[in-house]
Order: structure tokens, then C-alpha cells, then sequence
């Protein structure tokens, strides 16, 4: 059983994606971090409402025999901050992926020449065209 483990965790790619969601999380704790701690104050400031991040619209507010008030309401600020951090977290792993994966080059097909009767391209040591049949002579 433990080999039959060891080999689904090395032949499907399940460590790897272990490892990959253990890292996105810590990217976004990190990224959050960062828009609450830095970006947020600054924005604090500009905007008029200060933490917008608290801002909502009271759909309700129902007062108990108690004192205490339920409310219902939108919290849209959370929502807005929520989409913030996705864009700064999509956007750094944009860009470390884009810095670490180079694309790989295509490979080289084999040399082609094209039919003077059709145009089509075919490989260079083709004595015959595969799309009209006509006889390639070694000038072309």
C-alpha cells in the first residue's frame, strides 16, 4: 500500500500540486498583508468613509427586547477588498510564472518545399505531391 502511495504521489503530479496550493496560500497571506497593512491606510485616507473595507448597506435592523440590534446587510466593502486582493495576487503569479517558465522553443519540423502545381507545402525528400498527386521533380 505504501508503495502503491509513493507511486501515485511521483507519477500524477500530486506533490506538485501539494506544494503549489501550500505556496499560493502563503502568496496570498502575504498579498493581504500587504493591501491591509500599506495600501489600505493610504486609500483610508483618500477616501472619505475611511476603512472602506467595512463599508455595507443595511438591508435591515431589527431591535431585541434585550437592547441588542441584528442587522442584515450587504458588505460590499469586504466584497470590493476581496476582488482587490485577487487581482494583486493573480497578477504576482503572473508575473513569477511569466519569469520562471520560459516558453519552450517549437521544435524543427523537417525541411519542406511546396508544389509548383498546388502550393501545398510537403517534406523535401517527397517525390510526389500529397494533395495533387503530381510528380515533385528535385529543382523544386
Amino acid at each position: 500500500m505504501l508503495t502503491d502511495f509513493k507511486a501515485f504521489l511521483t507519477k500524477s503530479n500530486a506533490l506538485a500540486l501539494a506544494v503549489g496550493v501550500i505556496i499560493g496560500a502563503a502568496t496570498g497571506k502575504v498579498v493581504s498583508a500587504i493591501v491591509d497593512d500599506l495600501l489600505m491606510p493610504i486609500l483610508g485616507m483618500v477616501l472619505p468613509a475611511g476603512d472602506w473595507r467595512e463599508a455595507r448597506i443595511v438591508l435591515k435592523s431589527v431591535k431585541a427586547p434585550d437592547g441588542t440590534v441584528t442587522e442584515s446587510a450587504l458588505q460590499y466593502g469586504h466584497l470590493i477588498g476581496t476582488f482587490v486582493d485577487f487581482i494583486i495576487i493573480a497578477f504576482v503569479v503572473f508575473m513569477v510564472t511569466k519569469a520562471l517558465l520560459k516558453p519552450e522553443p517549437e521544435p524543427a519540423g523537417p525541411p519542406t518545399r511546396e508544389c509548383p502545381e498546388c502550393l501545398e507545402t510537403v517534406p523535401s525528400a517527397a517525390r510526389r505531391c500529397r494533395a495533387c498527386g503530381s510528380t515533385l521533380s528535385d529543382q523544386t
